[in-house]
């Protein structure tokens, strides 16, 4: 057990295992489901949540953890964060991002309603969903046009002028708060749509 513990990619794929024994005794369990748009709307939804999960989580790491504890640590440690964990959370960061919008806006077309949230018509869950949408695409955009172009000269990823590292880092910053932000009300129309109507 120590052994599929200590290594991530072994973890993964015993979870995915585990996920896919608890589907099989579902499946099996309950008479088995058809594969219509149904269950591909499940699916898409699983994988749609799990990369926000993903998404939203390393949000809240870098504005809840490392951006307020970074002048704690001292210089000579610094580059550990700079050069070795931002750039990891980084991409997954991007990705998982990436990953929510496309299965976001594949789930909307499944269930029939990208064109009325889209343009926030009919009403209600449309509504609410559609306010979702717009904000996670917004947080999106921010990801890849703003925050990752700006990390990657605060990093030194690409190198620049010290005074346009300074900059670009409070430019990421401000941008990841503003996605930190639009989290809640974007997490709220969600959950509303999906429940409340």
């Amino acid at each position: 057990m120590g052994n599929l513990l200590t290594s991530l990619p072994k973890t993964i794929h015993a979870s995915l295992a585990l996920a896919i024994i608890l589907f099989l005794g579902l499946f099996y369990g309950n008479g088995g489901f058809d594969f219509d748009t149904i269950f591909w709307s499940w699916l898409t939804r699983f994988i749609h949540v799990t990369v926000a999960i993903m998404w939203i989580g390393l949000l809240w790491y870098f504005n809840f953890v490392q951006i307020p504890n970074m002048p704690k640590i001292p210089d000579e440690q610094k580059p550990a964060i700079g050069k070795v964990i931002a750039p990891a959370a980084l991409f997954y960061f991007r990705y998982a991002a990436l990953l929510t919008v496309l299965s976001g806006l594949i789930l909307a077309y499944l269930n029939g309603y990208l064109h009325d949230a889209m343009t926030l018509g009919g009403g209600g869950k449309n509504t609410a969903i559609g306010i979702g949408m717009w904000l996670g695409l917004y947080m999106a955009y921010n990801v890849w046009f703003i925050i990752w172009p700006n990390q990657k000269k605060a990093l030194g990823i690409v190198e620049c002028e010290p005074d346009v590292k300074a900059k670009s880092a409070r430019t990421a910053m401000l941008f990841s708060r503003t996605n930190t932000l639009l989290s809640i009300p974007m997490l709220l129309s969600m959950v509303a749509a999906q429940n409340l109507y």
